[in-house]
């Protein structure tokens, strides 16, 4: 068979387990060997085997994975998610809406110390959802901001999936960090907006304004600021690399743990299993996609896609548009981490190939993620969510994000008529 006939079976039966529900990872993995071994053989193809997983574990650059993720578990078992939203609720409150508005606030200071929108998500339904059904909102807009609120995660630094894709295009991860700010606080701008707008007419009205219990809120949330300011300040002033501040946020969320009294040696060997089994995860869809990316290589598809999509002649942002098209929809049955594994190493050539900085376009990528978490019919935050809050149905979330897919839409198009959005913090370091 040629490698063009290959290739395509290698695509086919990737969908085709990812649909038996195999776990993504394991199917790039088993696809990527056999796929190998119908080229070359079957001794290269153990041999990768042997070598890929070594390759993936022993990377220094990744070790930045497990520590932000271990940084963000320290984080959500020291109770930092509730303070946050006790803190959003005592200052945006009085306004309509304003535990909504809060829930917003409150998952953008989680994200910035957690890494994971699985985890915001799951996180934030556990705080602010009891809370919101007290005081009378709508199923479909408490689960609908919590969703929404949740994808912030995987945008606002420390992002592990801004690390996987700076690994994989191997581009600048403080860089990439830096780049997400400020899309990340417009997100939370655009959010509250759309909360404001399209389910205004199902909002309680707001409580009065209590000024001790707002002033008082802000000592609970010291140590998210804190921690902020040690990892991404850091990493922008240069002091540290990514990884270096990875570990030191994670021992620094630790200590601030133990000296409020909310961790004790049961509940931080508790975390430190929790973080073993989230990485794992992705290691192990790491070392699928390293094994399919080589499988990818011997077929020359990359290259064959690049000069499929240059030859479209439909100019540099036409073919843009379309990539980012293709990863909305390939978001509606795929998890972003699997997306952008499987995805990137296929289309970066086409746009290193077009001329597009390639921060620009990692942040373009995490958004559409962002969208993919929320679209039917998977929708990953959704389910989260669902899993949680079990007596809510599924269609009632898919209602309540509706109005942010189009919110997500437009700020896709603003990032992309105006890059300065993206670029600006990068260029100062």
């Amino acid at each position: 068979m040629t490698g063009d006939i290959v290739a395509l079976l290698g695509f086919a039966a990737l969908f085709g387990l990812i649909a038996l529900r195999v776990p993504v990872g394991v199917a790039m993995g088993l696809v990527g060997i056999f796929g190998f071994a119908a080229i070359r053989g079957i001794t290269p193809a153990m041999n990768l085997v042997a070598i890929s997983p070594v390759r993936v574990i022993a990377d220094y650059n990744l070790s930045v994975i497990p520590l932000f993720i271990l940084m963000g578990i320290f984080a959500a078992n020291s109770g930092l998610s509730r303070e946050l939203f006790r803190m959003g609720n005592a200052w945006l409150g009085p306004f309509k809406g304003g535990l909504a508005l809060s829930t917003i606030a409150s998952c953008a200071g989680f994200s910035a110390i957690s890494g994971s929108s699985i985890a915001t998500a799951a996180t934030m339904s556990k705080v602010a959802m009891p809370e919101m059904r007290r005081f009378g909102y709508a199923d479909s807009t408490a689960t609908g901001v919590i969703a929404a609120g949740g994808t912030l995660g995987i945008l606002i630094p420390p992002s592990v999936v801004l690390v996987v894709y700076a690994y994989i295009t191997e581009t600048d991860v403080a860089q990439l960090f830096m780049a997400g700010i400020i899309p990340g606080l417009l997100t939370v701008v655009l959010y509250m907006l759309t909360v404001r707008i399209f389910h205004r007419k199902g909002l309680p009205e707001g409580r009065p304004f209590d000024r001790s219990e707002a002033i008082a809120s802000l000592s609970g949330v010291w140590p998210t600021m804190l921690l902020f300011v040690i990892v991404i300040g850091s990493i922008y002033l240069g002091v540290v690399t990514p990884t270096e501040a990875a570990a030191l946020g994670a021992f620094a969320t630790m200590m601030i743990g133990i000296v409020r009294g909310r961790l004790n040696g049961r509940i931080i060997m508790q975390s430190l299993v929790e973080a073993l089994r989230v990485s794992v995860t992705i290691y192990t869809i790491l070392i699928g996609a390293i094994l399919f990316g080589y499988f990818l290589t011997i077929t020359q598809s990359p290259q064959r896609i690049t000069a499929f999509l240059v030859g479209l002649e439909l100019g540099p942002y036409g073919t843009l548009l379309l990539i980012l098209a293709v990863f909305i929809i390939a978001g509606c049955i795929l998890d972003s981490m699997a997306m952008i594994l499987l995805m990137v190493p296929i289309v970066f050539p086409v746009v290193i190939n077009l001329g597009f900085d390639p921060n620009w376009f990692g942040i373009l990528i995490v958004v559409a993620a962002e969208l993919g978490m929320i679209t039917p019919p998977i929708g990953m935050s959704v389910f989260v969510i669902k899993s949680i809050v079990r007596d809510v149905r599924i269609t009632t979330v898919f209602k309540g994000v509706m109005p942010f897919i189009f919110t997500d839409l437009f700020r896709l198009l603003l990032l992309i008529l105006f890059p300065a959005l993206v670029m600006f913090l990068p260029g100062t370091m």
